[in-house]
Parts: structure tokens; C-alpha cells; sequence
């Protein structure tokens, strides 16, 4: 999916029910441009903040589910909370942007717009909210049961070890051993070693 300008009445189509006229308020007090755009791997979402006469600009992968693309969007918008708080004079995802992001989720929360798992989850979040979605595998675990099945798709940590699997680029890799949080897995083609996080999505071969 091209990168493209969202118009707020189609906004509603990509957020569960119950949570767009404030998503909508927020979009439309700050004058924020949001554009949905394809899959990125290693970001959900993205923030530039406003400058000369350009507005806030966020942006959300399109391809997230309802669940995931509202919690992205709450994320941005706690930078640009931040952002208008504190201006650069702040770390992007020091205690100033969790304590943003806290309180919009919390907000969000009590809409009980979450079912019980993810709220489950948010909840435990709200305590020390990670840098990004994608580094928050029980986040990402619980988030993907409400993603459309993708055929031959399976998560890393499922796979026996030495098992090859492929990403997109198709790109093939053995799974090693796990190392602390992430599994240990090496490029078939140029033997070099890297970390997957548990809950990446691959195809086996």
C-alpha cells in the first residue's frame, strides 16, 4: 500500500468501535497529517513533529489490525505530547514521553475499547511502556490473534532448532539457540548470525 494521506472518514474504517471521535478530536486540535502507509518490519508507526509550516506528521503502518493501529497512533501521539511539552529538551522515550503515554492509554482504557486479553496487557505496560511496540513481544503475542491468518506464517519461537526459515526478501536463516530474550539464527547464504525477536513472523522452507 502506497504511502498516502488518511482523510478523517476513512480513518474510522482501521480503529476499533468506540475509540475514533477522540482519536479524531486529537488529529484535528493538534492539525496532525496522518498517513497510512505499507508494512515497515522494523517500525509500526512514526512521528515528526511540526516546523516552519509544516504540521505534526504521524504516520501508521496500514496493514495493523484495529488493536495494534489505535495503540501505534496512541504511542505517536504521546510523542507529540512530548513534543509540545518539553520541545527537544527531552530523550524520545525518556520518563516524560511515558508519562504522556500513560495517560493517554489509560484514557483510552477506560473506554474498555480492548478485549480482556490486550487490555490485560496494556495494563501491565502502563508500568514502564516499552520504546516500541515491535520490542514488547507479549504486546505483540497477544496482539497478533486479531491479525487476518496468514498462510505458512509462524513465529520464530515455534520452530524446532535448526529448522530454515525464510523472511521477505526471501532471505533464508537456521534457528540456533536462544540468547536471552531474542533466538540466535544464522543466514544460510553468507553465514552471518542475528537475532530474532520470539515473536517475528517467517515462513518456513
Amino acid at each position: 500500500m502506497p504511502k498516502q494521506e488518511a482523510p478523517l472518514n476513512q480513518l474510522q474504517s482501521y480503529l476499533p468501535a468506540g475509540s475514533y471521535e477522540e482519536v479524531a478530536y486529537y488529529l484535528h486540535h493538534y492539525k496532525v497529517q496522518l498517513t497510512i502507509t505499507r508494512e515497515r518490519k522494523s517500525i509500526l508507526g512514526d512521528y515528526r513533529h511540526s516546523f516552519a509550516d509544516k504540521n505534526h506528521r504521524i504516520s501508521v503502518n496500514g496493514n495493523l489490525n484495529s488493536y495494534s493501529f489505535l495503540i501505534t497512533l496512541l504511542h505517536e501521539l504521546a510523542h507529540l505530547f512530548t513534543y509540545e511539552r518539553f520541545g527537544h529538551r527531552v530523550s524520545a522515550h525518556g520518563t516524560e514521553w511515558k508519562t504522556e503515554y500513560g495517560k493517554i492509554l489509560a484514557q483510552f482504557l477506560l473506554k474498555k475499547i480492548f478485549p480482556a486479553d490486550i487490555e490485560k496487557v496494556l495494563l501491565q505496560t502502563l508500568k514502564n511502556p516499552a520504546a516500541s511496540s515491535c520490542a514488547d513481544d507479549g504486546l505483540l503475542r497477544v496482539l497478533r490473534k486479531y491479525d487476518s491468518k496468514k498462510e505458512n506464517s509462524l513465529l520464530v519461537e515455534s520452530l524446532p532448532q535448526g529448522t530454515l526459515f525464510k523472511i521477505k526478501g526471501e532471505r533464508v536463516f537456521r534457528k540456533e539457540e536462544k540468547v536471552r530474550k531474542r533466538y540466535r539464527c544464522v543466514e544460510v547464504k553468507t553465514g552471518k548470525v542475528y537475532l530474532f525477536s520470539p515473536v517475528y513472523e517467517v515462513e518456513i522452507v
